[in-house]
């Protein structure tokens, strides 16, 4: 037996996230009990490019390139497609960028971006992120 989650008029759908992230996604995107819109998070969904998969429906809200980039931390195959009167009509895959400013937290405590009102900047070097302000290395999920 399915499960059927009502079709969004004007919304984001986040589909293939790793499995068991998608509270996570819904974390990055500051969706909590206060969102005003609709909200579907179905998880250990079955897929056929992996084994499980969760998917978040959000209703009122086209996620930025920004926060789609974002996403790539959490769950690097994640899709996320734009729904405008019912209808996709824009599917990215998420991507690790190779800078972000304002987006993740240096997982260094004594890091100034840690103690100062500063964003956050990181910058891809190789196969993690380095720290604009402490310099030191991270992975990507590290920093969400």
């Amino acid at each position: 037996m399915g499960i059927t989650v009502d079709t969004i008029e004007q919304g984001t759908v986040v589909d293939h996230i790793q499995q068991g992230m998608g509270i996570r996604v819904m974390d990055l995107l500051g969706i909590d009990k206060n969102y005003p819109h609709r909200v579907a998070l179905v998880m250990n969904v079955g897929s056929g490019k992996s084994e499980k998969k969760d998917i978040v429906k959000i209703e009122g809200i086209l996620v930025s390139e920004e926060k789609t980039d974002a996403i790539a931390l959490i769950s690097p195959n994640a899709t996320i497609n734009h729904i405008q009167e019912g209808k996709v009509v824009k599917k990215k895959k998420a991507e690790l960028p190779d800078r972000m400013e304002g987006v993740g937290k240096c997982p260094n405590p004594k890091c100034i971006s840690n103690h100062q009102d500063v964003p956050s900047r990181f910058a891809l070097d190789g196969e993690e992120y380095r720290c604009g302000y402490c310099e030191r290395k991270f992975r990507a999920s590290e920093l969400v």
